[in-house]
């Protein structure tokens, strides 16, 4: 919507329509320029809750299918699916290290792909070609099959977690991209609860076309993943410049109240490896790797693992009712992700959410480690949810409120989920000697305690007295001699942006 040109190119103004002349835009005239303070706050908040309905619902939909297709493999663990393939633990535990593997490698680079290729392509079709991964793992008869399997379904999802969180981004203020987040997120807590009763469920299909009832979890759930991907090209919208369901009043808007927010994340803008070199130097990108590492690795140790941590916990349960008893602890975790993400919006002080939700994180993986009794560690397992689910949107939605530019942001955000997602394999790699699992445990808490409780302290102290010195205008000789486009293309670097804490 916005370009920058060299400073000597005339800038060209556009009407209410969105019209341009010579590819060069500039911010158009406010269409609520006749309205009160009061009526404006009212578009604003329809305008708002429009986004919302229209991007939100799907979007989450889309990702809940993302990760049940991703660790629905711990369900179809203990349906039977090692005793039926001959997987030992080490082997088993290849099948989930492989997946992150090429997950990690291609991550860094979707948020480019969907910028250049748009979302409403770009997406259905990863969507189709992951579902169709996903239904190959139901017909698999050894451990070669598996692998090669596991391995593409990494490959083609790796675009959907940053890309939709980049995408979002560039629709919604800093101030409000916390809580979209979280409930993006919670759709994960959320599968966990759907995965184990639709688990639970299909598992009852055992002996159909002479096929095991951990194959018709495969199957049937690679089968939706695909219907849906194709009703996804006409659901899925582009970014604000395209989106069809915008007015081009609204389009506007869209504009101005992210530019007004000091973002220019809906502007058209060329990839240049500027953004890619900026991001590298930035000490904000190298930290929130570190930060998110230490979530993200506890996040699928957990997803993973739970159903077997549960049928492992002495109850002697059916393999139906430990699936059904991994419900809750996701169902919680949801609950709370959405809040702590209004929280943030609202105290702007998303390192200290962090830290405080760590905190009972690590008592509750502590509760597994040490204690004997079910039913306590039953209750560290709600806890380890509590502990981990909002840390993730919330770290994300830190790291995209403090990168700015289209490009730099898009690249940020794929080092950043691209690395906490290789740690994956650690994940993958830590749980052996059942019922303590002392490594599993132990691996998790060290995790969460130094990477991301330590590194949200670290982050927080940083981002604080960054803040202070560029208030007190210790910054801003940074954009003495250059002019007002020059300093715009400083994003996150101008002494007027202030960081969220």
């Amino acid at each position: 919507m916005i370009n920058m040109a060299d400073e000597k190119d005339k800038e060209s103004s556009i009407d209410a329509t969105g019209s341009q002349d010579e590819g060069i835009m500039t911010i158009p005239e406010d269409p609520d320029v006749h309205l009160t303070a009061a009526e404006k706050a009212e578009v604003d908040r329809k305008l708002l809750w429009r986004l919302d309905k229209k991007l939100m619902p799907w979007l989450c939909f889309l990702y809940l299918l993302a990760f049940l297709d991703r660790t629905n493999i711990g369900n179809a663990k203990i349906a039977g699916l090692n005793k039926d393939l001959g997987l030992t633990t080490s082997s088993y535990n290849a099948t989930l290290t492989i997946f992150f593997i090429s997950y990690a490698i291609f991550e860094p680079i979707t948020n480019i792909m969907l910028k250049r290729f748009r979302p409403s392509i770009f997406i259905p079709i990863i969507m189709i070609l992951w579902g169709a991964c996903m239904l190959g793992m139901g017909f698999i008869k050894n451990w070669s099959g598996l692998m090669a399997a596991r391995w593409f379904l990494g490959l083609t999802e790796a675009g959907l977690f940053p890309g939709v969180n980049y995408y979002l981004s560039c629709w919604y203020k800093r101030s409000e991209f916390g809580l979209r987040a979280a409930i993006f997120f919670s759709a994960a807590a959320l599968s966990g609860s759907f995965g184990g009763l639709l688990a639970a469920a299909i598992e009852n299909m055992h002996g159909i076309g002479n096929l095991p009832g951990w194959a018709w979890i495969f199957i049937l759930e690679g089968l939706l993943t695909i219907v849906v991907g194709i009703v996804s090209f006409w659901m899925v919208y582009d970014f604000p410049d395209e989106a069809r369901f915008l007015s081009d009043e609204d389009r506007v808007r869209v504009v101005r109240r992210l530019k007004f927010d000091k973002q220019s994340s809906a502007e058209h803008e060329s990839y240049h490896n500027s953004a890619l070199w900026d991001s590298l130097k930035d000490w904000k990108m190298w930290l929130g790797m570190v930060i998110y590492m230490g979530c993200d690795m506890p996040l699928y140790a957990f997803s993973l693992f739970l159903p077997t941590i549960i049928a492992d916990m002495g109850w002697n349960t059916s393999v139906i009712r430990s699936q059904l008893m991994s419900v809750p602890p996701y169902a919680t975790a949801a609950v709370l992700t959405v809040l702590i993400g209004f929280i943030a919006d609202r105290t702007r002080s998303r390192g200290m959410c962090n830290i405080i939700i760590s905190a009972i994180g690590v008592v509750g993986f502590t509760m597994l480690l040490v204690s004997e009794d079910a039913a306590i560690k039953y209750v560290g397992t709600f806890l380890g949810a509590l502990g981990i689910y909002p840390c993730i949107s919330n770290t994300i939605s830190w790291v995209a409120n403090n990168t700015e530019g289209v490009y730099k942001r898009g690249v940020v955000m794929g080092f950043v989920i691209g690395w906490g997602n290789l740690n994956g394999v650690v994940s993958s790699n830590i749980f052996f000697k059942s019922p303590r699992f002392f490594e599993g445990h132990g691996v998790i808490i060290a995790y969460m305690a130094v990477f991301l409780f330590g590194g949200s302290v670290l982050m927080t102290c940083l981002l604080r007295k960054e803040n202070s010195r560029r208030l007190r205008g210790d910054r801003d000789h940074w954009i003495e001699g250059l002019s007002e486009k020059e300093i715009e293309k400083l994003g996150d670097m101008r002494p007027d942006f202030i960081y969220t804490t």
